[in-house]
């Protein structure tokens, strides 16, 4: 009996040992090691993926409904605040960072645990929150013609904006506005598109320098705790609406289109602008939220943007009309298109 232990003890431990390795194994995830390439993680992750947490992962819910159970029972990947929506009244900046870890812990603690990220209409300041520094509109800041002072106000605003956990501002607006009765004539640089592709330098103050080795149309935002993820919008031709109206048409041929509204993106892309915001307005008809040879045929295919492409506020569903028709005809309509989130 004595002499039988010894070998069952050691039985007994090698056993052990190999379920620790095991469980070690079984608890190594690929896609969170940062010792691994990029692209290697990213595929390890999409391969865990079920097609509910892939859904998820592609939609951003106004911070109103983004509840801890809401976050974690649909994956939800991305929350913002809409215009004027805070969690309280003149909050603080703390506040603000608490109601984000509230909603990022729900996040991350799902099966995955992937993060969500968080944006706001940070769009001439951090002008949601109360006493951000708060600057002129495009509209006054592109008669100024320099591009250095552009650029420090990014920087300005990235830091106020990370100051309250928020890693994401939908800015700038790189519309040309073409008639000045459009009602958002205030947030484009210019009718000249020389210089609204001049303004794009606020893009580096978000975001950081582009590497020199960087690969065309990949995004970049710095590490650290003071840039954001910028977004150019609204893609493409929002500011050439017919006599200005809103949301609604842009007639012109595909040469005006490319020389007159598209040259800032060209800009914006080469500086690495991390997203992409798709318009409300139409292009000859056709909807910008549905427009499948625009955003995916060109900005992505043509010109190499690899950040992601996202809606406006309930774009999708302006596709139908009256806007909610058909829900789940836009839904298909527009992720077709190329819009990612």
């Amino acid at each position: 009996m004595g002499r039988s232990s010894i070998p069952i003890l050691g039985f007994v431990l090698f056993l052990f040992l190999s379920c620790l390795a095991a469980r070690t194994d079984a608890e190594y995830l690929k896609y969170k090691d940062p010792k691994q390439p990029l692209g290697v993680r990213i595929k390890d992750l999409l391969n865990r993926m079920t097609l509910e947490e892939k859904i998820g992962q592609m939609v951003q819910v106004e911070r109103a409904v983004a509840t801890p159970d809401a976050m974690s029972k649909y994956f939800i990947g991305s929350v913002l605040s809409g215009g004027g929506s805070v969690p309280a009244p003149k909050a603080s900046p703390q506040a603000w960072v608490d109601m984000v870890n509230v909603i990022q812990k729900a996040s991350l603690s799902t099966r995955l645990g992937i993060p969500m990220i968080y944006g706001i209409d940070a769009v001439h300041g951090h002008n949601n929150v109360y006493n951000a520094t708060i600057f002129p509109h495009n509209v006054g800041l592109g008669v100024t013609r320099d591009p250095m002072l552009i650029r420090k106000i990014g920087e300005a605003t990235a830091l106020e904006v990370r100051a309250t956990g928020i890693p994401y501002a939908f800015a700038p607006c790189i519309a040309v506005c073409r008639d000045p009765r459009w009602g958002r004539c205030y947030e484009s640089y210019s009718e000249d598109h020389k210089i609204v592709q001049a303004m794009t330098e606020i893009i580096p103050g978000l975001q950081g320098d582009i590497p020199a080795n960087s690969h065309k149309g990949v995004p970049f935002v710095a590490a650290g705790k003071t840039k954001v993820a910028a977004c150019a919008k609204h893609f493409v031709g929002d500011g050439g609406t017919t006599k200005g109206i809103n949301e609604d048409n842009t007639v012109i041929d595909l040469n005006g289109l490319l020389n007159i509204h598209m040259p800032a993106y060209l800009n914006a892309i080469s500086k690495g602008v991390a997203t992409v915001m798709v318009s409300y307005s139409s292009w000859n008809g056709k909807k910008m939220h549905a427009n499948r040879d625009l955003v995916t045929g060109y900005l992505k295919d043509k010109l190499k943007f690899r950040g992601f492409v996202i809606s406006d506020w309930e774009g999708i569903d302006r596709i139908t009309s009256p806007p909610h028709a058909n829900y789940s005809y836009s839904a298909q309509a527009g992720v077709s298109a190329g819009i990612d989130m």
